[in-house]
C-alpha cells in the first residue's frame, strides 16, 4: 500500500499539470489533448474527475465553450471505452476476472440483464465514487452489441459533461464539489426517474402489443340474414 502512495502522488501531480495547461491551451491543442486524457482515463489509466474538472474549468473561463468542449471530453471516453471493451471481449470472462471480483461481475451481470442499455448508461452520466470501468469491462465479456454500447456511453458522456460545462457557466467549480458532495442524492433522483422510465415503457409496449394482437384477431362474419 504504501509502494502504491508515490504513484499516485506522481498520477496527481500529473492531473494538476493537465488540468491548467488544458485549460489553458488554444482550442485547436486543447481539444486532443482532452481526447488523449479522456481515452487514457476511460481505458488504462485511473485519473478520477480530471476530464470533469478540465470541463468545467475550461467553461468556467471561456463561457463559450459550453457548447462544444463537453463533446471532447466524451469523444474521448468512448475512444476510450472502446479500447477496453475490446480488450476483454477478446479475453473474454478470464480477463474480466483477473481485474475485478466475481460477486460485482455478477452484480453487473444481472444488471445488463434487468436494464440493458441503461446498464452502461446510468453509470456513464454518474460522478465517481461509483464505478465505470466494470459495466465496460462486463460489456465486452458479455459480447454486448457494440454499436449500442459506444452509442450509449457517448450520449451519456455527452450529457453528463454538458450539464458540467452549463453549471459550470453558472456557478464555476463549485459544481463539482456539489456532485461529489451529493453523489447519492444524484444517483436516487436518477434511479427513480429510470424507474418510472422502465415502468412507462412496459405499459406502452404491452398495449401497443395488445393492440396488434386484436387488429389481428379475425373479426366473426356479421349475418346478412
Amino acid at each position: 500500500m504504501f509502494l502504491l502512495a508515490p504513484m499516485y502522488d506522481w498520477l496527481a501531480a500529473i492531473a494538476r499539470w493537465l488540468e491548467v495547461n488544458v485549460i489553458g491551451l488554444p482550442l485547436y491543442l486543447a481539444a486532443p489533448a482532452m481526447i488523449i486524457i479522456g481515452a487514457l482515463d476511460s481505458s488504462l489509466l485511473s485519473l478520477p474527475e480530471i476530464n470533469d474538472y478540465l470541463v468545467v474549468g475550461r467553461c468556467y473561463k471561456d463561457p463559450s465553450a459550453a457548447f462544444y468542449f463537453p463533446l471532447f471530453a466524451a469523444a474521448g471516453s468512448v475512444i476510450g471505452c472502446n479500447l477496453l471493451y475490446t480488450i476483454v471481449r477478446r479475453g473474454g470472462q478470464a480477463v474480466l476476472r483477473k481485474r475485478f471480483k466475481l460477486n460485482q461481475i455478477k452484480r453487473v451481470e444481472r444488471a445488463y440483464e434487468r436494464f440493458g442499455f441503461l446498464a452502461i448508461g446510468i453509470p456513464a452520466i454518474l460522478p465517481p465514487p461509483l464505478p465505470f470501468k466494470i459495466f465496460v469491462a462486463t460489456a465486452g465479456a458479455l459480447e454486448y452489441p457494440r454499436w449500442k454500447f459506444l452509442l450509449t456511453v457517448m450520449i451519456a458522456r455527452s450529457f453528463r459533461y454538458y450539464v458540467e460545462g452549463i453549471l459550470a457557466v453558472f456557478y464555476g467549480r463549485r459544481v463539482l464539489l456539489f456532485m461529489k458532495d451529493n453523489g447519492l442524492v444524484i444517483l436516487s433522483i436518477v434511479g427513480s426517474l429510470v424507474v418510472i422510465a422502465v415502468i412507462v415503457y412496459v405499459v406502452m409496449n404491452r398495449r401497443r402489443t395488445a393492440a396488434i394482437v386484436n387488429d389481428e384477431v379475425p373479426q366473426p362474419e356479421r349475418s346478412t340474414d
